[in-house]
């Protein structure tokens, strides 16, 4: 180990010259490599550079060679990928994501740059995919056997650290330029992975071995083809097992057999949170942006990390001057020599942020570590990249919408009475239908209206497999929205999926999938006879045709199922909701809460027809005089008749003192309080309402103390969702004694602050000061005081 990677080549010899004596001796050029590692990156250019072979030869799928050539296209900028896909099955994927500071990606561009050919050599996509699918191949449980050997904890290990990425930074990324020895750390890593697959085998990776099979086999046919002058470029782990000797005949028989299917290659956009989790090459690392910082640093990586670091907390508004950085980088600096590294690393710097620049927070930090040590960078990939239809329309309608795929999650404000807003938000609600997650729809800040949508934006690399699967439903989004529609209305297995698919189809804009979507749901509705499942499928509805109505879409067919499915909910509500147990009370008083909300949307919206908040209101007050509905729906149906306006505070004392008598069991009677007081406005309802809070505070003193065991878990879900300030104000009105604890009869001017009319006098008090506050003239001061004279009333 004392050997191991003694410097870093760094090459000044000139490209097109003979290759050094012995470059070549031992057979092919094999320069071992850590996936996705800058100072590899480095060490092969400066390789290449030194070797100058007459091929490279590259670890990966072959049936991406064709798409090397687009390396010399500017618009393909890492972080991209290699994605292959079944062709029959798109879902059945896989990437190879290369990064600017890759081994393969500094490969491929030399010799794209020098005009030198280039191969993939892996064994190929389609047997790879091809596995995926077999059962019973034996591999994983042979895997699954064997501890699966990390090579460079192993050597880290040896070195005598506990931290392989530590390791990997003072041997390789530390150390200085080796120009004489441009080949020396492959050498050395060659002898150490040597080492470790005498001790290890195949390091629990059965499957490593007719991979390397087949780099053999090619290694051999471009040896043929171009001679002794072959550079491979592969994981460092594979280097022993390319150097051993193995027979064509021995290599082919591990290859027999293997499982085919046709696969389809690209490249696609990657980004940097995607390099930091364990994908590709079983390759994850964890500082994709440091990596980036020291493979682009041209010198002082230190300096010029940290002065990044204060650009971006100064944005974040924080206070980092110039004298922050320097302190910054003399205690990195002395860190490093504490702890007897090189040069400082990233815990150095870290450490030297936290303290300095984040004066001892790990807030700010955590923002570094998620901007620029991970890092939201997300490459581009030309349009000359092959893609599938879909893919292509996509991307156009990006460009005509200005909608550019970031890594960076965003939030997107919309307004739909904007033809460009509008047209957005109908492409983004498409692509979900499709199963495409660009964008999740948010709450919108400020106006709750129909005419405004909020999106929260955010590109992941796996799109590019979400909108490859969706091709087979079309060439363009609004086909293949259109299609993928109308085959789930077929499909749906319950009314409300497809009156939520008809929501859909107005928000996505697509007029000829809603026939067959109405078609449907009209037949569903008509054959379906199970209440909860029309209460259910209702609000969407009546969603629908706000929708429809704000963004100009015809939506008389739905008014009449909406009309029609209303009807049928009022008729078979009241017998539904007879002899439920208390879950299914629950579940039905959510229905009827949204029946509840959506009839009034459905009157507002259906204008010239017949009101049905009457027809509504009848049904409620049904279900709040029937004893065989559950006291929970009876308590919530007076509620809402009292918020409409239909009952008055003396009939809901009323009910309410029904409800809570002697004779009622206490557990119906704390759920029919539930009902009434429970949900949003519950506790205002309450704090001024203290005829209401005296009936409750009479019925609860009265509960045996074995029944208030009961009661209590109910009682205690319903006062715990009040907001704290309602809470602290009931009790402080039971601590008061509100309505004097003696029941309906009891006056709320027995208690502090409660009087049965306003106090005039107290009112008038406040005028003087509000006519300051709002700067009123004397002429506009009687017109005020006319309107708070009309406050208590």
């Amino acid at each position: 180990m004392d050997r191991l990677l003694p410097g870093l080549p760094g090459g000044e010899r000139v490209s097109g010259s003979p290759p050094p004596a012995g470059a070549f001796e031992a057979g092919p050029l094999l320069l071992g490599v850590r996936h996705h590692g800058p100072g590899s990156a480095r060490a092969v250019r400066a390789a290449l550079d030194a070797a100058s072979p007459a091929v490279v030869l590259i670890e990966g799928p072959p049936e991406a060679d064709p798409l090397i050539p687009l390396a010399a296209d500017p618009g393909l900028r890492p972080p991209v990928a290699l994605l292959a896909h079944a062709v029959d099955e798109p879902g059945r994927s896989a990437f190879w994501p290369l990064a600017e500071f890759s081994p393969e990606w500094v490969a491929i561009r030399w010799a794209v740059e020098h005009g030198v050919p280039a191969r993939f050599i892996d064994l190929p996509a389609a047997h790879s995919l091809a596995r995926e699918e077999e059962t019973g191949d034996g591999d994983e449980e042979e895997e699954a056997e064997h501890a699966r050997v990390d090579p460079l904890a192993a050597l880290a290990e040896a070195a005598g650290y506990d931290d392989p990425e530590r390791w990997w930074e003072d041997a390789v990324e530390h150390r200085g330029p080796g120009r004489d020895e441009p080949f020396a750390p492959f050498a050395a890593l060659e002898d150490a992975m040597g080492a470790l697959r005498e001790r290890y085998g195949d390091g629990g990776r059965p499957r490593d071995l007719v991979r390397e099979a087949y780099m053999r086999l090619q290694i051999r046919a471009a040896r043929k083809e171009f001679g002794d002058e072959v550079a491979v470029v592969c994981g460092a782990w594979h280097v022993p097992a390319l150097r051993a000797k193995a027979t064509v005949t021995a290599d082919r028989a591990l290859l027999k057999g293997l499982p085919k299917v046709k696969a389809d290659l690209t490249w696609v956009p990657w980004t940097h949170r995607r390099l930091a989790r364990s994908s590709g090459y079983g390759a994850g690392i964890d500082s994709p942006g440091w990596y980036a910082h020291l493979f682009g640093a041209p010198d002082r990586p230190v300096e010029r990390w940290l002065t990044k670091v204060a650009g971006l907390l100064r944005a974040e508004d924080r206070i980092v001057s110039s004298a922050h950085v320097i302190e910054a980088v003399r205690l990195a600096d002395t860190l490093a020599v504490m702890r007897g590294r090189p040069l400082p690393g990233l815990t150095e710097t870290t450490d030297a942020v936290r303290a300095v620049l984040c004066e001892g927070s790990d807030v700010p930090l955590s923002l570094v570590y998620d901007r620029l040590v991970v890092g939201d960078v997300l490459g581009e990939v030309p349009e000359s990249a092959p893609a599938v239809p879909l893919q292509r329309d996509l991307a156009r309608e990006q460009r005509r919408l200005r909608l550019k795929p970031e890594a960076l999650e965003r939030e997107l404000e919309l307004d739909l009475r904007k033809d460009t807003d509008a047209a957005r938000g109908r492409l983004l609600h498409r692509l979900r239908l499709l199963g495409v997650g660009w964008g999740e729809p948010a709450r919108s800040r400020g106006s709750t209206g129909t005419f405004r949508e909020t999106w929260r934006l955010r590109w992941e690399p796996e799109l590019s497999v979400r909108i490859a699967e969706a091709g087979v439903w079309g060439t363009t989004v609004l086909g293949a929205a259109t299609a993928k529609a109308e085959a789930d209305a077929i499909g749906a297995r319950a009314l409300a999926d497809v009156t939520a698919l008809a929501e859909q189809c107005l928000l996505a804009g697509l007029p000829d999938a809603l026939p067959v979507v109405m078609r449907v749901l009209a037949d569903r509705a008509a054959l379906d006879a199970d209440v909860s499942h029309l209460a259910q499928a209702l609000p969407a509805l009546v969603r629908s045709l706000r929708y429809g109505d704000v963004r100009g879409t015809d939506t008389g067919a739905l008014a009449d199922v909406a009309a029609a499915l209303a009807e049928r909910v009022f008729i078979g509500l009241p017998p539904a909701c007879t002899t439920l147990d208390t879950d299914a009370a629950q579940e039905m008083r959510g229905h009827v809460d949204a029946v509840h909300g959506a009839v009034g949307l459905l009157s507002e919206t259906l204008t010239g027809r017949d009101d049905l908040r009457p027809r509504w209101r009848a049904v409620l007050r049904t279900l709040s005089q029937r004893d065989t509905v559950p006291g929970l729906l009876r308590g919530r149906a007076v509620r809402l008749l009292l918020d409409d306006g239909v009952l008055e505070a003396e009939d809901v004392a009323r009910l309410m003192g029904l409800a809570l008598s002697p004779g009622t069991a206490p557990g119906d009677a704390a759920a029919w309080v539930e009902g009434l007081v429970g949900g949003g406005g519950g506790g205002l309802l309450l704090v001024h309402d203290e005829r209401l809070l005296a009936l409750v505070d009479a019925w609860l003193t009265s509960v045996s103390a074995d029944a208030f065991t009961d009661v209590l878990p109910l009682l205690r879900r319903t006062f715990s969702a009040y907001e704290p300030g309602v809470r602290r104000t009931l009790g402080e009105l039971v601590r008061r004694g509100p309505g004097g604890g003696t029941g309906a009869t009891a006056h709320p001017s027995t208690s502090p602050g409660f009087a049965p009319e306003p106090d005039a006098g107290r009112a008038a008090a406040v005028l003087p000061v509000l006519r300051l506050l709002l700067g009123l003239t004397p002429e506009q001061r009687p017109s005020m005081d006319d309107d708070l004279a009309g406050v208590g009333t």
